[in-house]
């Protein structure tokens, strides 16, 4: 069983930035697929970014197409701990952000059935 907590959220103005950690704990954190996701109030739970395993070529991400360039995610499996770097932050990414994890390696990362694992949320607010 992995427990999975995020921290680093906050209230941040227009244009600022965050970066939330999500730790892991309970399992082999470097088998684990990471994403994270956010949900905004009266909205469904949407897909931020993922990684993968570690690989040949090391980790490979993934965005969703509207915050490419904005968003980073990243891992560091010797603190088993996955990042999220938001720059450049909007109103419109206020929202509760999780982290997941699954054991698994299918290349469908936006899926929210397929995550196994969840933390409990940190909340982001950004103020206009």
């Amino acid at each position: 069983q992995v427990q999975l907590v995020e921290s680093g959220g906050g209230l941040v103005q227009t244009g600022g930035s965050l970066r939330l950690s999500c730790a892991a704990s309970g399992g082999t954190f470097s088998n684990y697929r990471m994403g994270w996701f956010r949900q905004a109030p009266g909205k469904e739970r949407e897909f931020v970014a993922g990684i993968s395993q570690s690989g040949f070529s090391g980790f490979r991400t993934y965005y969703a197409d509207s915050l490419k360039g904005r968003f980073t995610i990243s891992r560091d499996n010797a603190k088993n701990t996955v990042y999220l770097q938001m720059n450049s932050l909007k109103p419109e990414d206020t929202a509760v952000y999780y982290c997941a994890a699954r054991n698994d390696y299918s290349s469908d990362y936006e899926n929210v059935v397929l995550y196994d694992y969840w933390g409990q949320g940190t909340q982001v607010t950004v103020s206009s």
